[in-house]
């Protein structure tokens, strides 16, 4: 395991290695301690608006990532700004089992929001957003935001990208200690990040066996039916989505705790595109407690000890657990 860093706010303690995405929805990233996630999607023909990102005041930035979805194989943007800096993309993913060259991108823009909502006041922030001179090629963009508060209760937040087999994947959510579903502070959300999506084009949802939605898609977060708009995720300021919804109402946000049964050590999501022309780049899940992403759970793993002895001066304040994720 490669230990890329140690954030140090509250009772919090992670480590955080990023696995290549280029063979299918697979965990980018992982975060276990008083954590929450913020997610937005903007979209539009006009390529310039803007996206958003919602924090209570006390919140310290953990990570940042800009997501871009592209419907041309040779549309490489180079040109993408968030509030006026040049973000520079480091992965270049096509949708293997899809149709029409669907790609999506990853950029870290955590130095660009933190710099905002560090030290902020707290609630909804803006950042414009210009996704460059590809015009059409560029179906839109997804802000993936994950923050520490002190307040906030012991929680792990899980971002997978690259892309979702049109066929069929499968993601699974694995719990150190068994669920409690009568515990009113238990929680487990899921979010979906779908570009190049309207018109009836849509994917399915099952959460342990139960299919949540056949509706997955649309261009909810974009400003008109036409490429280079044609993106939906599910944000911050969605309401969860029904069981079942129809096409236009559902928002690509979903609240998992229905589907699980007391007792449970995991969350199994699959999702499928039967029609094979839209690209679900991003799931991004926020659950209560110690969680592990399509791998077990993180244990009691001591950090290597060139992590032990650059946080050793901050042990005792913070109260530091350890967490491990698998390289």
């Amino acid at each position: 395991m490669k230990l890329s860093s140690i954030f140090l706010a509250g009772a919090l303690a992670l480590t955080a290695v990023p696995d290549t995405a280029d063979a299918a929805l697979v965990e980018f990233v992982s975060f276990n301690g008083n954590v929450a996630l913020s997610t937005d999607g903007f979209g539009s023909t006009s390529d310039v608006g803007i996206i958003s990102a919602s924090a209570p005041s006390g919140s310290t930035v953990v990570a940042a990532y800009l997501y871009t979805a592209s419907n041309n194989s040779s549309a490489t943007p180079a040109d993408v700004t968030l509030n006026g800096t040049t973000v520079t993309y480091t992965t270049n993913v096509p949708n293997a089992t899809a149709c029409c060259d669907l790609r999506s991108y990853r950029a870290d823009v955590t130095g660009i929001v933190s710099s905002i909502i560090n030290g902020g006041a707290g609630g909804v922030y803006d950042f414009t957003i210009n996704e460059g001179s590809l015009g059409g090629f560029i179906d839109g963009s997804a802000l993936v935001v994950v923050y520490s508060n002190p307040a906030l209760p012991d929680a792990s937040v899980g971002i997978l990208d690259g892309f979702a087999s049109v066929t069929g994947d499968t993601t699974s959510i694995n719990f150190a200690e068994p669920l409690d579903t009568t515990d009113p502070a238990f929680f487990a959300e899921m979010i979906l990040g779908i570009g190049f999506s309207c018109c009836s084009q849509r994917s399915t949802v099952t959460v342990n066996g139960t299919l949540i939605t056949e509706n997955a898609g649309n261009n909810d977060d974009g400003s008109a039916v036409a490429n280079g708009s044609l993106i939906t995720v599910g944000g911050f300021d969605d309401a969860f989505s029904t069981l079942l919804p129809g096409y236009g109402d559902d928002s690509e946000r979903y609240n998992l705790v229905d589907y699980v049964t007391d007792g449970d050590t995991s969350i199994q999501v699959d999702t499928a595109n039967a029609s094979r022309d839209d690209n679900i780049f991003l799931a991004a899940f926020y659950v209560s407690g110690e969680a592990g992403f399509n791998e077990p759970p993180p244990g009691a793993i001591p950090l290597p000890a060139s992590a032990l002895l650059f946080g050793s001066a901050f042990f005792a304040l913070f109260g530091l657990r350890r967490f491990k994720k698998a390289a």
